[in-house]
């Protein structure tokens, strides 16, 4: 595991390695639970619980600390005083515990989280979802995205989504000289709760919608929508003029960026790129990507806003439209520095950590 460790945290990022990673076995579930807290210099860390699958530990830990150090940067760059951090339970099969062996996981994670004293703060993520947070809620009060009747913000998803319309305003903005989305084709790859989200907003901007999920039961919402649907092998290669990945991440690698036929990649998901290089590989083909650690944050800002800072819903929405100015923003820096909106973003990022705490 020490050799797990030291080739993850030497991951390529424009911040120091990780405070702090801590990888603790349920004493009631038995289960590998990883907490990686990336950096507090902006104030506690913060970011989701993700309960998956995993082919052995090392890639549990690796995804951990990938996860944890995006959150620094998304949580800087959507002006949010916490630094990044994240919770990854490695399942040993794809089966997810249920019961009471999903109360005795959940417990074992907030012991965990509770044990840091405030450093780090979860929330949703893969696998898991507000009623999780209640139960993890009973081992600790670092949690967020309660159900609104446990007296939490409730599912982020619809946030997330909100925010992922901001920066597509941006994108069009960036790539055709306005920000309407009706008429334009998009594409969008999972119709989970957040993708399905985004293509309800996006067909009542009167887009021209692409939809595809592996699950065939999606295809309702396709109907519903009027939208068109994609075989999910195919999907990368839908004709359109955006794409929007809105399931899980790695999508964008050596492989399918020659498939893309699009004129913009931006979405929701975390981590789309396989490696930080394939951001000059799109950049090469002429096609935009926009910072998932920017798009994707309207969960985050919204659930830290109505639970640890109390922020009118007028405030939240103002936040969430921020997201397509900070868009600009790194679209702007990435002209004049002649770099990708990657680099541009990452830089951006370090900007404001130094800025406040240099």
């Amino acid at each position: 595991m020490t050799a797990v460790l030291e080739a993850a945290l030497s991951l390529n990022s424009p911040f120091p390695s990780h405070e702090l990673v801590q990888i603790v076995r349920g004493r009631r579930s038995g289960l590998p639970i990883t907490v990686a807290v990336h950096s507090t210099a902006l104030g506690p860390a913060a970011g989701g619980c993700r309960i998956a699958h995993y082919p052995g530990p090392a890639a549990a830990v690796a995804d951990a600390l990938r996860l944890a150090a995006a959150m620094t940067a998304k949580n800087a760059l959507a002006d949010l005083e916490h630094g990044g951090g994240k919770t990854v339970v490695a399942l040993p099969t794809a089966a997810r515990p249920d019961g009471a062996e999903r109360t005795a996981l959940l417990h074992d994670i907030g012991d965990v989280i509770e044990s840091l004293g405030g450093r780090y703060l979860t929330g949703p993520d893969v696998g898991s979802g507000p009623a999780d947070m209640s139960v993890i809620g009973e081992r600790t009060t670092r949690v967020c995205c309660r159900p609104v009747e446990d007296g939490g913000s409730g599912d982020s998803s619809l946030h997330t989504a909100r925010g992922t319309l901001a920066a597509l305003g941006a994108v069009a903005e960036e790539v055709f000289g306005s920000p309407d989305l009706a008429g334009r084709t998009v594409a969008v790859i999972g119709l989970g709760a957040v993708g399905a989200h985004v293509a309800r907003l996006l067909h009542r901007a009167g887009a021209r919608l692409v939809v595809t999920d592996i699950d065939p039961a999606a295809r309702a919402l396709a109907g519903e929508l009027g939208a068109a649907w994609a075989d999910p092998d195919d999907a990368l290669a839908t004709e359109a003029d955006i794409l929007v990945p809105a399931a899980l991440g790695g999508v964008l690698t050596t492989r399918t960026v020659p498939l893309l036929r699009c004129a913009a990649v931006a979405g929701p998901a975390n981590n789309q790129l396989d490696e930080p290089a394939t951001a000059a590989l799109l950049a090469a083909r002429g096609i935009l990507w926009a910072p998932d650690v920017v798009v994707s944050a309207g969960g985050v800002i919204h659930a830290t806003g109505v639970e640890l800072r109390r922020e009118t819903e007028e405030r939240l929405t103002g936040r969430l439209q921020g997201i397509g100015t900070t868009l600009r923003e790194v679209f702007r820096a990435a002209r004049t520095q002649r770099c990708t909106p990657a680099d541009a973003a990452a830089e951006l990022a370090a900007r404001r950590v130094r800025g406040r705490h240099g």
